[in-house]
């Protein structure tokens, strides 16, 4: 007769997965996978529009102004607001190496940072939709012509600010998760349970918002 498995040596009571990772951590991993298809169809489908197209607007005409220097300045304010991004990824991953030694302190530090990075990144991207929007670009309006001169179809439009907004809100979620990280540190949540993983799992979504941008950027304002 087959002996019993004690209870500790069961994966779904001692936190551990069949692949010997904790289970809430595999749990991120699963839905990150999903979000990341959820991703992946929104871009294949704006890149299967976009190359069945005769022509498209061109990005350099369509995003050069910059709040408080005018037009004429293709690209720079996007690349301002890739940099917060990056910049805030790299002080959740300090964030998550302070959990990691125990230090609280410096955990409260860069997550902070991480907090002030994503807010700005939001406020950066208001101020891009409030300027597009001003021209007359919105769902089911374009105003930009293609780069041959030829009128443009509200695809563009509509899969801009469906694409950026389904982002701006995963940054925006992000942030608030990362708030509430920050003031389970501050009241030693995290030191009463003797580690910081839950610091490790939001930084695995943070890194992912991070990641599913420079594809957006890439898509978007590059290509």
């Amino acid at each position: 007769m087959a002996q019993a498995v004690p209870a500790e040596q069961k994966w779904w009571s001692g936190g551990k997965s069949p692949f010997n990772v904790e289970y809430g951590k595999l749990m991120m991993w699963y839905f990150l996978m999903s979000d990341a298809f959820t991703f992946g169809a929104f871009l294949i489908s704006y890149g299967t529009i976009r190359f069945a197209s005769n022509s498209w607007p061109d990005p350099n005409e369509v995003f050069q102004s910059f709040p408080g220097l005018g037009s004429g300045l293709p690209l720079l304010f996007v690349s301002l607001m890739t940099f917060i991004l990056i910049i805030s990824s790299v002080t959740m991953v300090l964030a998550v190496q302070a959990g990691h030694a125990m230090d609280k302190k410096s955990v409260v530090r860069n997550l902070v940072l991480t907090i002030i990075g994503g807010i700005a990144f939001l406020s950066c991207q208001a101020w891009e939709w409030s300027h597009l929007y001003h021209e007359g670009a919105w769902w089911g309006s374009n105003p930009f012509l293609n780069a041959d001169g030829t009128k443009a179809t509200t695809n563009f439009s509509n899969f801009f600010f469906t694409i950026t907004g389904f982002h701006g809100f995963h940054v925006f979620s992000g942030v608030v998760i990362n708030i509430i990280m920050l003031i389970m540190t501050l009241n030693n949540v995290f030191e009463r349970k003797g580690h910081y993983l839950m610091i490790e799992k939001a930084g695995l979504y943070w890194h992912f918002v991070d990641l599913v941008w420079v594809f957006v950027f890439t898509v978007f304002y590059l290509v």
